[in-house]
């Protein structure tokens, strides 16, 4: 006779395996309307653009075209690199066969990359950095993409993209795939965070992890502490309060999607702050930091510029840049203490020298 217990756990674990990412859309969504469907069909192209990456990605080292530099100079004055051009180049490719996106604007791009045959019916916008981290794969360590989806607003006919210069809250959905010992998926439609790990023997994306929620506080302090003397007096302020108390370790791998990756499932705050000389920072804010803010508070978390929430932001400009500090709350609003306290400092002077 066969245990009541361990069929329901199989029956438990078939139905997980069969939770693929377009199904796990709709059922969040409850409903198969057409905007439900089309938000499962973007997904599901966000995650054959994810196939297609990790698949050139395993095979790096020994195939042409995949390591080291074009030579050529991006819009960020950043050298690219070979697998910045396939990804960046694999996303149009996925969503020129989509009919559902009118553009995508990415990191890689001056300007949106218009799609003529779908801008009729197309009602969306892809917002996408195709590889973070890109320097990270010469030396096969992880690295990712990052992808928000915003529904697009006015016919757009002068190709300025003036609807895309509003804050993050016009997101409609955003993820990242991260590529490590497995690919994963995590992505958020405003219900929640849900992960999604590649099945390399099914060429599916089937759920690992629902409902992810981030602790209010973690150990992990994420930040490249080379560049301490460059930080505002307030950062460094943070860094020596971690450096002093128990109960905190420094993990940076130089991959966004990897550190935000370790954060929502361990706690913790990444923190990519201005320099004195670049106080804007060095994230683009439309591609990075607006999609990864608007996932980790949908896990309980928040994203700050440290004055600001980042989803409240208003970029002038499609490649607007801004700090971040992003991760478990109350983690966060230490990092915010010592820019206030800071501040306060400023402005008491500034009131005793009048």
């Amino acid at each position: 006779m066969v245990d009541a217990t361990q069929t329901l756990d199989h029956e438990l674990v078939l139905d997980r395996d069969c939770t693929t990412l377009s199904r796990h859309v709709l059922q969040q969504l409850q409903s198969f309307s057409a905007d439900a469907q089309d938000l499962s069909a973007l997904m599901n192209r966000i995650a054959l653009a994810g196939k297609l990456i990790a698949r050139r990605l395993s095979r790096a080292g020994l195939m042409e075209g995949a390591l080291g530099f074009t030579g050529e100079v991006n819009v960020q004055g950043e050298t690219v690199k070979k697998m910045d051009v396939y990804a960046n180049e694999v996303f149009i490719s996925v969503f020129k066969q989509s009919g559902l996106v009118c553009r995508l604007a990415s990191e890689e791009m001056e300007n949106p990359y218009y799609i003529p045959e779908n801008c009729p019916i197309g009602r969306y916008t892809l917002l996408y950095d195709p590889i973070d981290g890109s320097s990270n794969v010469d030396i096969n360590i992880n690295v990712g993409s990052i992808f928000a989806i915003r529904q697009q607003e006015g016919e757009d006919l002068d190709g300025s993209a003036r609807d895309l210069l509003q804050s993050g809250r016009k997101q409609i959905a955003a993820g990242y795939i991260l590529y490590g010992p497995s690919t994963m998926l995590v992505y958020s439609i405003g219900r929640g965070v849900h992960a999604f790990t590649l099945d390399p023997s099914l060429g599916e994306f089937i759920l690992s992890a629902e409902n992810i929620q981030i602790p209010d506080h973690g150990p992990i302090y994420s930040v490249n502490e080379g560049n301490f003397w460059q930080w505002e007096e307030s950062i460094r302020d943070y860094t020596r309060y971690v450096h002093r108390h128990e109960g905190y370790t420094a993990r940076y791998s130089g991959a966004l999607v990897g550190d935000i990756h370790r954060i929502l499932f361990q706690g913790g705050v990444f923190l990519y702050p201005g320099t004195v000389k670049k106080p804007e920072g060095k994230l683009r804010l439309i591609y990075e930091t607006s999609p990864l803010a608007f996932l980790i508070e949908q896990a309980g978390g928040r994203a700050s510029t440290g004055t600001q929430e980042i989803l409240d932001v208003v970029p002038d400009k499609l490649h607007t840049r801004t700090p971040l500090i992003i991760g478990s709350k109350d983690d966060v609003a230490l990092v915010e203490s010592f820019i206030q306290e800071r501040a306060r400092e400023k402005e008491e002077s500034l009131i005793a020298n009048h």
